[in-house]
């Protein structure tokens, strides 16, 4: 298959890179572990193709690390996602995010791909993925209809759509970040990660997140949990290897904490305030955590085809809590 020819660039630093990407006009992308950007280009699925990929994996060694730094976990944007799943101190302080690691994709995957490329991966919608870009969508064009809306929408939001899509966001590692407080640090400022998810309409489909043309994820940074806050994320596929999620949950809770997000069930990684705000305060048991998870996905509205997803999403937040107790 012949591919859009592009320019294959190697930064030797994040600011080199952020030049490359400054210089083009927003023209160019960045290529981490390039288990998504490679599809995206293999397929053709977008109307406009850059003519710059930017190689972030040459400065690799500089941004691969997992460290504390006082009460602060500071992991580098190029991170592979299995040294984040089998490091003990994640696993041990962080447990929702080497669960969410582990989890994510196959061994041959988590080997490639990287935290921050896993956090900034395109949306999962098979209209939005169709080889030769042959239906122009609603998060291509503004003038582009979601096909999701009357057509096949098996595994799409349940919780409505963003910017006209309904396609939903893939990441695993996303719903850990959000329970557990994470910032994310680029070159040029520090997003907190409530903050940090959208829905972009672009040509070039780079819209899942709110980073600009040219800017760069660097570092994950995460807070120590405090005293007694426990972390846990879950995750339903329909096969336990590869899979992107059908849905998925993480929460961390204790003493008056109570931070819970879903994934998979909405265009951008989805805060359950209700849920937080039923369990809180609460010693946790099977009753509270069914109620907790009912209020999770009380405003869930399914669509033709996939209102089955409403009782998985409602599944996986009391598993999620449960995980804490």
């Amino acid at each position: 298959m012949k591919l859009h020819k592009f320019n294959h660039v190697n930064p030797k630093s994040v600011d080199e890179a952020v030049s490359i990407l400054g210089r083009n006009g927003g023209k160019a992308c960045v290529n981490a572990g390039g288990t998504d950007m490679v599809g995206v280009l293999r397929l053709k699925i977008l109307p406009e193709y850059p003519d710059v990929v930017v190689n972030l994996k040459s400065i690799s060694p500089s941004m691969n690390y997992i460290e504390e730094d006082g009460n602060v976990l500071k992991i580098g944007a190029l991170t592979l996602l299995d040294d984040i799943a089998n490091n003990e101190i994640v696993k041990e302080k962080y447990t929702a995010l080497a669960q969410a690691a582990h989890k994510t994709a196959s061994p041959h995957i988590r080997v490639m791909g990287t935290i921050a490329g896993n956090l900034c991966q395109h949306n999962r919608c098979w209209y939005y993925w169709k080889k030769d870009n042959i239906f122009n969508c609603a998060r291509k064009d503004t003038t582009g209809l979601c096909y999701a809306t009357a057509g096949q929408n098996k595994f799409h939001s349940v919780f409505g759509a963003a910017a006209g899509c309904l396609a939903f966001h893939p990441s695993d590692m996303a719903p850990a970040l959000v329970a557990l407080n994470a910032d994310v640090v680029t070159s040029k400022r520090t997003i907190p990660i409530d903050e940090f998810f959208t829905v972009k309409v672009s040509p070039s489909g780079a819209g899942s997140t709110v980073l600009e043309s040219d800017e760069v994820v660097t570092e994950i940074q995460v807070p120590q949990p405090a005293s007694g806050v426990k972390s846990a994320f879950v995750k339903f596929a329909l096969r336990k290897s590869i899979d992107f999620p059908v849905a998925n949950a993480a929460a961390a809770i204790g003493g008056e904490e109570a931070r819970i997000c879903m994934g998979a069930v909405a265009p951008n990684p989805r805060r359950a305030t209700g849920a937080e705000d039923s369990i809180r305060g609460q010693s946790i048991n099977e009753s509270n955590a069914d109620a907790a998870a009912a209020e999770a996905v009380r405003n869930a509205m399914g669509l033709a085809h996939n209102r089955w997803k409403i009782q998985i999403a409602r599944a996986m937040v009391k598993r999620a809590i449960l995980g804490c107790a």
